[in-house]
């Protein structure tokens, strides 16, 4: 039987390669070693999706709360410093307890604006001004001594001699025996001395006009008398209760407008030095219009100077607001005081209003006691 033929054979021989897979060529030259496909390689990671904008709301609510911290943050930075700075600053420390408002409101801003490092901050500035608005004590002393008498002491501003028949009829219902009055003027002097000539027949004035009189009323005579040298008048005398003399200073210094606050604690340092050169066995009282409240670093550098201590501070009252009484908003700020020194004890204190002044009287009843 004949074979195939050579037609045949070629055709089978093609189909052949046709369904047998191919085989790769050998690589020329010495073989290489693969590195295997990762998925990395292979596949594309999407990129995350970009925050949505902020909405134009919260971008205002956290604008508003930045610029409600400013006031509340540089007050109760200054107060932890102990400073008075420049201006702003003493004009804003008068407000510091109420600066713990906008602060609050900062936080709630702060919060609906949806930022973190915002409300962190907000809550900070809200604690500081919390924390520096409580009330300061340099220093406690208590006095040991048996009381050798009732003093009361009565500090009024009369402003410019309008509330002189306020303060008349205050002394006659509330009987002080010591009566510090700031802007008495020469009217204001001659109308005290005539109508109080029973009650309070001695005292010692600056005579003057306007803001700058002041007049200092005892029920017991007076001796040593000087004068604390400042733009409004400050005189001060030495009185004799119980057997023991008693060195009394009325304070009324500027008040820190923007452009006088160098004066302002000039004058405040001049009270310090005053406190700071008394006789350490005598008892000493200050009392006045002080244009200070307990959160400037001024006034309490008088307290720190003389061992003083505040009368308001003793009775709990320090926060208690006696200035500026004629305004449409009540008063928010003690800058009248009656300072201490550690022969006396307080036993009560009480702020009054007087008709016709933009200030609160502050009245006092102490007890001076022995020695210890």
């Amino acid at each position: 039987m004949p074979g195939p033929s050579p037609h045949h054979r070629a055709d089978r021989a093609h189909r052949a390669d046709r369904s047998s897979p191919a085989q790769p060529s050998p690589p020329i030259g010495p073989a290489q070693p693969t590195e295997p496909v990762t998925d990395t390689q292979t596949r594309t990671v999407p990129a995350a999706p970009e925050p949505p904008p902020p909405r134009p709301g919260r971008r205002l609510a956290a604008r508003a709360a930045g610029l409600l911290l400013l006031a509340p943050a540089l007050a109760a930075t200054c107060r932890a410093l102990d400073t008075d700075a420049v201006t702003p600053v003493p004009q804003l420390l008068s407000f510091l307890p109420w600066l713990t408002l906008p602060a609050g409101l900062a936080v709630l801003l702060a919060a609906d604006a949806r930022r973190r490092a915002l409300v962190f901050l907000s809550v900070l500035v809200l604690t500081a001004t919390g924390w520096t608005s409580l009330p300061h004590t340099p220093h406690l002393v208590t006095s040991y001594g048996l009381p050798l008498a009732r003093v009361r002491v009565l500090a009024a501003n009369v402003r410019f001699g309008r509330a002189t028949d306020a303060l008349i009829a205050t002394v006659r219902r509330e009987r002080p025996h010591l009566v510090f009055v700031s802007e008495c003027d020469r009217a204001c002097g001659r109308s005290l001395a005539t109508a109080l000539a029973a009650e309070l027949p001695h005292r010692t004035a600056v005579d003057a006009d306007g803001s700058v009189g002041s007049v200092l009323l005892s029920a017991r005579p007076l001796r040593d008398e000087r004068v604390v040298p400042a733009a409004m008048g400050m005189p001060g005398a030495t009185v004799e209760i119980a057997g023991r003399p008693v060195r009394l200073q009325l304070a009324h210094p500027l008040p820190p407008l923007p452009r006088q606050v160098h004066r302002w604690k000039r004058e405040l340092g001049r009270l310090a030095d005053t406190a700071a050169g008394r006789t350490p066995d005598r008892p000493f009282l200050m009392a006045g219009d002080f244009n200070a409240s307990q959160d400037h670093a001024a006034f309490r550098a008088v307290l720190r100077a003389g061992r003083l201590q505040d009368a308001a501070r003793l009775t709990h009252s320090s926060r208690t607001p006696t200035w500026p009484t004629d305004a449409p908003l009540p008063p928010y700020v003690q800058i009248d005081h009656v300072l201490v020194s550690e022969d006396f004890t307080v036993d009560h204190i009480r702020f009054l209003d007087l008709a016709g002044s933009d200030h609160r009287a502050v009245l006092t009843a102490l007890d001076l006691r022995g020695e210890r």
